[in-house]
């Protein structure tokens, strides 16, 4: 009876050990009671790269991710100052992260400079060309252990729209800054399509916010219109040659949305939420052990939104057609305040 006593109690032990074991392997729908802490650089504060962080939270939560649940997130946001973003990138390089998110080219590489030598994995966004970045060879593949998400104009789409509402326009002008690599790429794009629309590309380099009024007094006596690229210093300053170009009744043609809230008068662009959070799967890839940042490819957005804002368009006296309203995935009534 006592032998029997013990198999039965044996028994029941490993009957509940088994049911434990159960409960904890479906505890809150997740395979796994792993904590993640990582961290996220971002460049500068705007519309655009607050939305490609809120995207790539959104995105690790797609993946079971969630801040406050299973995720510890320390941010920090360099105000669009170099010296201040090596700082922090190397504060976030002296943490035990999982893994450190950059959005915007100078981030992903003073996260990337502070962390090569570790086995910290960086994941980029809003990075418009990991090719200058230095962040891919010359055969694609990634330098280190660092991958991302690319948000390279849709230079084809964007000239064929202001084709459709500009048919007698012939010079369309660029800001860039001097000293964003991404941005000599984001031109060449549409230096390489412009001939098919009929288009000759007008530059405009600036290498400080300084530089702004009088670069937009110069350029807007050139131009038929101006096309934005996602230059964090240019978009930062996008008030100062909007207003200008305003006045001189040249449109201005965002890249993303946020810009046609804040004037601009319409664009074929990248959602940046939804680049977040293609970004925000990836590194739940890696988060999760499925993946190393090292051996993914990068990725990039292929379909823009087209976005116009009728109000913006009045102003300088512009009227967009009811073709392109019908085809519009998005529509402003109203300028919204910066």
């Amino acid at each position: 009876m006592r032998s029997m006593k013990k198999v039965l109690a044996a028994g029941l032990a490993a009957v509940m050990a088994m049911a434990m074991a159960t409960g904890c392997g479906n505890s809150g729908g997740s395979s796994s009671d792993e904590t993640y802490q990582i961290g996220i650089l971002q460049f500068a504060e705007h519309g655009s790269l607050d939305n490609c962080r809120e995207g790539f939270l959104k995105g690790l939560e797609n993946e079971g991710i969630k801040e406050g649940d299973n995720l510890e997130v320390t941010y920090q946001n360099s105000q669009a100052d170099t010296a201040t973003d090596n700082q922090i990138a190397s504060n976030f390089a002296s943490k035990d992260f999982d893994l450190i998110c950059a959005i915007a080219t100078p981030s992903a590489q003073s996260a990337y400079n502070a962390v090569k030598d570790s086995d910290t994995p960086v994941i980029y966004t809003a990075v418009t060309s990991p090719e200058e970045a230095g962040f891919v060879d010359d055969d694609g593949n990634n330098v280190g252990n660092i991958t991302g998400t690319s948000d390279m104009v849709l230079a084809d789409q964007q000239l064929e729209l202001i084709r459709q509402m500009m048919p007698d326009a012939k010079k369309v002008g660029i800001f860039y800054s001097t000293n964003e690599a991404n941005s000599k790429a984001g031109i060449a794009a549409y230096e390489k399509v412009a001939d098919k629309y009929g288009f000759e590309i007008v530059t405009q380099g600036i290498t400080s916010s300084a530089d702004m009024p009088m670069a937009a007094d110069s350029l807007i006596k050139k131009v038929d219109c101006i096309t934005n690229l996602t230059d964090n210093l240019v978009v930062s300053n996008m008030q100062t040659y909007l207003e200008k170009a305003n006045e001189a009744n040249i449109p201005v043609f965002g890249s993303e949305v946020e810009q046609v809230k804040l004037g601009c008068v319409a664009c074929v662009g990248i959602n940046f939420v939804d680049l977040g959070e293609q970004t925000g799967e990836m590194a739940a890839k890696v988060l999760k052990g499925e993946a190393e940042a090292k051996d993914m490819d990068y990725e990039s957005f292929k379909e823009g939104d087209i976005i116009v804002n009728t109000a913006a368009a009045k102003k300088i006296g512009m009227t967009i057609s009811q073709d392109i309203l019908d085809e519009a995935d998005e529509t402003f009534d109203e300028i919204s305040a910066e």
